[in-house]
C-alpha cells in the first residue's frame, strides 16, 4: 500500500471517529430533537394522542364512543380545510389573514348565484370556486410581483372581501329549508355516510382527502420541494433554478380555491348561507392556531400539513372534552393559548438542529 493510500485510509478512519463522537455527543435529548426536526408532525400527534387518552380516562366510554369521536371531525371540518390552505402560505414564510373571509364570500356567491340569478347549483358551486381562485391570484400577484408583504396584502384583502360580502348579499341569509327545496346540491357536503358504526359527512371526507393529497404533493413532487425551498430561502431557491414568482402564484391561487371548498363545506355544515358567519372574522385565527399547534414553522420552509390537521383535531378534542366534563369554556382558550406558546417554543428549539 502506498503512502497516499495510507493517508486516505487514516483520514477516512478519523472522519468516522469524529462522526461517531458527534453522534454520541448528541445524547438522548439531541436525538429526540433531531427526530422531531425530521418528523415535524410528531409533536402534535403525540399531543393529540395524549389528549384523547386523558379525556378518555376522565370521561370514560362516552368520550370514546363513535359519536363523540366523529363529532370532533364534524366540528373541525371547516377549520381543517382552512388550516390546509393556511399551511401552504405559512410554508412559504407568509401568512394569510383573508382565508376565512374568502370562504364566506365563496359560500355567498354560491347561494346568490343559485337563487338570485337562477344558475344551476352545480355551476354556482363552480363559480364560487373560480372566484375564490381569482381572489387568491390577486393576493399572489401583489405578493410575488409587486413584492408587498403578505401580512399587509391579506389584511387589506380581508377587509375588502368582508365589505364586498355584505354589500353584494345585502346581508341576506338564505335559509336551510329553501336551499334544501330548490338547490340541494349546495348542501351536498353535508350528506352523511355511515362507516363501521361511525357517521361522517362528505365534508369530513373531503377534508381528509384534501390533507392527504396536499401532504403527498408537498412531499413527493417537484412543486412541493419548490414550496419548501421558497419558504426556507427565496434567494437561494432562485439561484437553484426555482421560479419563485410562479411558485408563489400557484400557492396563492390554490389557497383561494381551497377557501372556495371551505365555503362549500360551510353550506353543508350549517345548511344555510349567511354573510355574517363568524368564520369570516375568526376563521383565519382558527386556521393559524391549528397550523402553529401543528408544528409548522412561522418562519417558513419547515413543517407538515399533517401536523396542521392534527393541530385542528387537538383544538376539537379540547373543546369537546372540556364541554363534556362541564368545565368553564374559558379553560379551552387558556389551554389553547398555552399550546400556541409551547408550540412556538418547541419550534425554536427544534430549529437549532438546522442552525
Amino acid at each position: 500500500m502506498s503512502q497516499t493510500d495510507n493517508y486516505e485510509a487514516a483520514a477516512s478512519g478519523a472522519s468516522k471517529d469524529v462522526a461517531s463522537f458527534a453522534d454520541d455527543g448528541k445524547g438522548m435529548l439531541g436525538k429526540i430533537q433531531h427526530a422531531l426536526h425530521v418528523n415535524p408532525a410528531l409533536v402534535p400527534l403525540i399531543v393529540l394522542i395524549s389528549a384523547i387518552i386523558v379525556f378518555g380516562l376522565v370521561l370514560g366510554s362516552k368520550f370514546f364512543s363513535p359519536f363523540a369521536l366523529t363529532l370532533i371531525l364534524q366540528q373541525v371540518q371547516i377549520v381543517g380545510v382552512l388550516a390546509a390552505a393556511q399551511s401552504l402560505i405559512i410554508l412559504t414564510a407568509g401568512i394569510d389573514l383573508s382565508v376565512g373571509a374568502i370562504a364566506v364570500l365563496c359560500s355567498v356567491i354560491m347561494g346568490q348565484f343559485a337563487f338570485r340569478y337562477g344558475i344551476p347549483p352545480v355551476f354556482s358551486v363552480i363559480c364560487g370556486l373560480a372566484i375564490g381562485t381569482a381572489i387568491g391570484a390577486i393576493n399572489g400577484f401583489l405578493v410575488s410581483r409587486v413584492k408587498l408583504p403578505p401580512f399587509i396584502v391579506t389584511l387589506g384583502m380581508w377587509q375588502i372581501v368582508l365589505a364586498a360580502n355584505y354589500l353584494y348579499s345585502a346581508n341576506e341569509t338564505i335559509r336551510s329549508q329553501d336551499i334544501e327545496a330548490e338547490a340541494a346540491f349546495l348542501q351536498f357536503l353535508g350528506s352523511k355516510v355511515t362507516l363501521g358504526g361511525a357517521t361522517f359527512t362528505l365534508g369530513v371526507i373531503l377534508m381528509i382527502i384534501l390533507v392527504l393529497a396536499l401532504a403527498y404533493a408537498l412531499r413527493s413532487t417537484a412543486w412541493g420541494r419548490h414550496v419548501y425551498a421558497v419558504g426556507d430561502d427565496p434567494e437561494a431557491a432562485e439561484l437553484a433554478g426555482v421560479n419563485v414568482t410562479r411558485t408563489l402564484m400557484s400557492v396563492y391561487m390554490l389557497v383561494g380555491f381551497i377557501c372556495g371548498l371551505a365555503g362549500w363545506v360551510m353550506i353543508g355544515r350549517y345548511g344555510s348561507v349567511s354573510p355574517s358567519a363568524t368564520t369570516g372574522v375568526i376563521g383565519n385565527i382558527q386556521a393559524i392556531t391549528a397550523v402553529v399547534i401543528g408544528g409548522i414553522s412561522l418562519f417558513g420552509g419547515r413543517g407538515s400539513i399533517l401536523g396542521a390537521f392534527f393541530g385542528a383535531l387537538i383544538v376539537g378534542v379540547f373543546e369537546l372534552g372540556l364541554r363534556m366534563a362541564g368545565a368553564d369554556p374559558q379553560w379551552t382558550f387558556l389551554l389553547i393559548g398555552t399550546l400556541i406558546i409551547a408550540a412556538v417554543a418547541v419550534d425554536q428549539w427544534i430549529r437549532k438542529v438546522s442552525a
